[in-house]
């Protein structure tokens, strides 16, 4: 509550200039508009594509002064269209992108941008779950085409996308070796997959070429899979954490004959909704697993840097409750 004006406030993460993280501010509690629900954000996800708004290096940047934040989850506070107490997620119509996001107390986003999710679920992986599901289901089938008895080598595999393609992967009857790239992350491997550390990658170290390489985090690691995969098979590209860039030479990626496959959850999102949400009654009953790290508002920066860094274990979360 306000002293000078008598007015409720609520915390949020304040971004007033590229580069920089975010302060931490009281503001007035937004209110209901036409259109548009307030939710009562309990989670919010620190993701990848948040930092590259946050650092202003993202094709689609919102004017300055913003709430970032693209995906989230809480409780409907008011609204024409969701009930009121419902649990749901909050992401897409431009929430974190074109207008205020989801690292707040308080949001007041599009109607549209708000998905109703079962009663009882918890909020971090409310908010967390639909980009590596989603991401994970997508890489394995409808791009990769994962056959039962194919070999799948998937890097970052302790990494929220990565540790569920493992997962995904193995399901469908294939033989799946997990990459990492800390000694420390190899036992977070999904025990489905055979582990295997960045540095030692060789073909003797994965037993062999792979049909499948699903590479989550791009950079020099992709570039020493890339020679690991069979003629005629697939590279399936998700990420980029490890380098935005790699280089190739023409003559031998020919030779090589291995189709570069890439996802992009912002074009797929609707196609694999159903999955997603399925994985999540998974995720919810702990038949799959999604690590999650989770950091409060004023951790953004131990958050932001484990995140930078590579030392994060699966999503990172904010908690907001």
């Amino acid at each position: 509550m306000s002293e000078e004006t008598g007015e409720e406030t609520s915390a949020a993460l304040v971004l007033e200039q590229f580069g920089d993280l975010p302060r931490l501010v009281e503001r007035p509690v937004p209110r209901a508009e036409p259109g548009r629900t307030v939710v009562r954000m309990l989670a919010a996800q620190v993701g990848h594509l948040d930092l590259n708004i946050v650092d202003g290096r993202f094709g689609i940047l919102p004017e300055l002064p913003v709430v970032p934040g693209t995906n989230g989850s809480g409780v409907v506070l008011a609204s024409d269209t969701h009930p009121v107490g419902s649990t749901v997620r909050v992401n897409g119509k431009g929430v974190g992108l074109r207008r205020d996001g989801c690292w707040a107390r308080h949001a007041v986003v599009p109607d549209a941008a708000v998905t109703a999710v079962p009663q009882g679920t918890d909020p971090a992986l409310a908010c967390g779950f639909f980009s590596p599901a989603g991401t994970a289901w997508a890489a394995v089938h409808s791009v990769g085409a994962v056959l039962p008895g194919e070999r799948v080598l998937v890097t970052g595999a302790a990494g929220a996308v990565g540790a569920l393609a493992v997962q995904v992967a193995a399901r469908t009857g294939a033989e799946v070796i997990g990459v990492v790239g800390r000694p420390a992350k190899l036992e977070h491997v999904p025990p489905v997959a055979k582990a295997v550390l960045a540095a030692d990658l060789s073909a003797e170290a994965v037993g062999g070429p792979v049909d499948v390489l699903v590479d989550t985090v791009g950079g020099p690691v992709l570039r020493e899979s890339l020679p690991l995969v069979r003629p005629r098979g697939r590279a399936v590209l998700v990420g980029y954490t490890a380098g935005r860039e790699f280089t190739v030479d023409l003559a031998d990626f020919l030779l090589a004959d291995v189709a570069v496959l890439p996802v992009n959850l912002m074009t797929r999102g609707r196609e694999v909704a159903a999955d997603a949400e399925r994985l999540l009654a998974e995720l919810s009953a702990g038949e799959l697993t999604l690590p999650i790290e989770r950091h409060s508002p004023d951790g953004l920066a131990e958050a932001v840097a484990r995140l930078r860094s590579g030392a994060a274990l699966g999503k990172v979360v904010l908690d907001l409750s």
